[in-house]
């Protein structure tokens, strides 16, 4: 039969492998630290007697976290977003952490456009990444409609993604909303921040999907 102690050190293994697959990085460092402080207390129960080298070790790791979970609640402190932009993140950028999620705001413009103003051209460069926050746009490509898409429809991600000119004509039919993004700038901004370019993935993939099975429109 599985003893207390026993028990214990599952548990500290058990939480640092929750830890490994939690994208928020405070709440992966929280795990992570109660994760410690289990180890160390069952490598002071066990009946072999103390393992002070791995106590030490595990104090060490602790410390460790205690010093980015106290960093990192005084970044969150320091964010505070608008309404358009707490929606944003609590949709679309979900998987950015919130220090992520400003750092893409320094580098983007929020736009308006009236019914009819073309955001990306058909064979022609597209310097930007949008994505439409309120309204509604057409695709065409050699004149002919081929979607339609509201709130949260990235456009020019094709060409972030692979380069080259545009694939299809984007115009917005009704009065919309939307934010954007020099991809010359975002691109530096991610080769700087590798975890924000994995969440961005995310965001593109989303984006796919939608489109694909037709529930953007």
């Amino acid at each position: 039969m599985l003893s207390f102690v026993d028990a214990v050190g599952h548990l500290s293994f058990i939480l640092s492998a929750l830890s490994f697959i939690m994208r928020d990085m405070l709440m992966l460092r929280s795990v992570a630290l109660v994760s410690s402080a289990v180890g160390i207390y069952y490598n002071y129960a066990i009946p072999a007697g103390p393992l002070w080298l791995v106590i030490f070790w595990l104090s060490v790791f602790a410390l460790i976290h205690v010093y980015r979970i106290i960093e990192l609640t005084q970044e969150r402190r320091r964010v505070h977003f608008t309404d358009e932009e707490l929606e944003l993140h609590q949709t679309v950028f979900q998987n950015f952490s919130p220090v992520e999620f400003m750092k893409m705001l320094r580098l983007a413009q929020w736009r308006s456009a009236p019914a009819g103003t073309v955001l990306a051209a058909e064979d022609e460069p597209q310097p930007e990444l949008a994505l439409l926050f309120n309204g509604e746009v057409v695709v065409t490509r050699e004149g002919a409609e081929i979607a339609r898409g509201r709130d949260g429809t990235l456009i020019g991600e094709m060409t972030f993604i692979r380069g080259g000119d545009a694939s299809a004509t984007v115009t917005t039919l009704r009065e919309s909303r939307y934010i954007v993004w020099s991809q010359v700038e975002l691109r530096r901004l991610l080769r700087r921040n590798p975890t924000m370019d994995v969440a961005l993935q995310s965001v593109f993939n989303v984006d796919l999907v939608r489109k694909l099975t037709g529930n953007s429109t």
